[in-house]
């Protein structure tokens, strides 16, 4: 018998100033804490969660992503569109869906998604 997987609890670097990597999930991207210890924490919106953590490599940062589906993608762009961070443009893409990104301060590559339907 094979053990399941049950879920994915992806760690992110939170950058060199843990507090204010948290401050940005929490005030500007609608995350609530979970739970919080020494230079980590778990956060969630909704359904997907994060464990971040305190680390100020930035070549980690710069080659951690996610991609995150999302029911209304129109709305979260226009929640989204104006954080103070890199912001893509909301676009449908060649395999089969529309998607945007987010370049975080720390680095780290947030892709929101969904797909077309029809």
């Amino acid at each position: 018998m094979k053990a399941s997987f049950h879920s994915i609890t992806p760690l992110i670097p939170a950058g060199g100033d843990f507090a204010t990597g948290l401050a940005f999930y929490t005030e500007y991207m609608g995350f609530s804490v979970v739970w919080q210890g020494e230079g980590m924490a778990g956060i969630e919106r909704d359904k997907v969660a994060f464990n971040l953590v305190q680390n100020d490599n930035q070549v980690w940062a710069e080659n951690a992503s996610c991609s995150i589906g999302v029911s209304d993608l129109e709305t979260l762009y226009e929640e989204y569109r104006h954080l103070p961070c890199r912001v893509g443009s909301l676009e449908f893409k060649p395999w089969g869906r529309r998607e945007f990104h987010l370049i975080l301060p720390s680095g780290v590559c947030l892709q929101f998604y969904q797909d077309e339907v029809g």
